[in-house]
């Protein structure tokens, strides 16, 4: 996929699981559980997918997984996959760590950013040695000092080092990063998370993180038990489904274990799915 001057790879970096009924709020189980299965501890497949943009010698990376700093006992929480990292998932895309130039984070919550730092002789570096960070400032004000309830989501380990490296840049607000890049600021899931908006005259993908972090959450009301502003994330998608028909965006979905990214239709029940897509191809 070609948009303006980047051309476009998706990058499957791993899987995670995590609880159903958190991942569907209010949400009965008997109604999400067709689509998504849960194993016998009620978890649900997620994927960790990202983008790769290149152009020429510039190459940047939106979001970087789970990672791999975790001990046993977390990975067996979250039914880690240890097949596949963002490191091995680039490879097999021609692309070295050390090649990254840029590095565009949704948030710093673990399943975004947890590849963004490893464990090297004993500290923590940032993966990608070339690379500048991006991130909103509120974001990372909120994950310095988070609440209790969200605490668990912002694990330090995997962002601090990049503050302290002075890689990490601030964006401020809803910025254009380039000509075919902005950036949208949603508050409902948690404070400062950032879609990335990457459109051309001829296709807009949008970047969707967790406000939709699959296809099943496309309905209004399908909103995670995570999201500290649950009302706010109804306003936000009620917001950029109405924008994304009216201008005919595909959504890019994170988290979904089987699409990366779909186009919408109209229907009678209110903005669906129309069609479904693994790859570019």
């Amino acid at each position: 996929m070609k948009i303006g001057k980047y051309t476009l790879k998706i990058i499957e970096s791993g899987f995670f699981a995590l609880d159903g009924g958190a991942m569907f709020g209010i949400v009965p189980k008997p109604l999400w559980e067709i689509a998504n299965p849960p194993d016998i501890e009620n978890r649900i497949k997620l994927a960790t997918r990202n983008l790769l943009l290149e152009d020429g010698n510039k190459k940047i990376l939106i979001d970087t997984g789970m990672g791999t700093k975790w001990n046993k006992k977390m990975k067996e929480i979250y039914s880690i996959s240890e097949e596949i990292t963002i490191e091995s998932a680039l490879a097999d895309n021609g692309v070295k760590a050390e090649d990254i130039s840029d590095v565009i984070l949704t948030h710093l919550h673990f399943d975004h950013t947890g590849g963004s730092t490893k464990n090297e002789n004993g500290k923590t570096v940032p993966s990608f040695p070339n690379a500048k960070y991006y991130v909103q400032k509120q974001n990372f004000d909120w994950a310095i000092n988070p609440s209790d309830r969200d605490r668990g989501s912002y694990l330090k380990e995997n962002f601090l080092s990049l503050f302290e490296e002075g890689v990490l840049n601030f964006i401020y607000g809803e910025e254009e990063f380039d000509d075919e890049i902005k950036f949208i600021v949603v508050n409902g899931h948690t404070f400062g998370q950032q879609l990335i908006k990457i459109s051309d005259s001829a296709n807009t993908f949008l970047y969707c993180c967790d406000l939709f972090p699959t296809i099943s959450h496309i309905p209004i009301p399908y909103v995670m038990g995570y999201d500290l502003q649950p009302l706010v994330t109804v306003s936000e998608k009620q917001k950029i489904l109405k924008q994304a028909i009216n201008e005919s965006w595909k959504l890019f979905f994170e988290h979904d274990p089987d699409t990366a990214f779909v186009t919408l239709k109209e229907t009678e029940k209110g903005i669906r799915v129309d069609e479904k897509f693994k790859d570019f191809g």
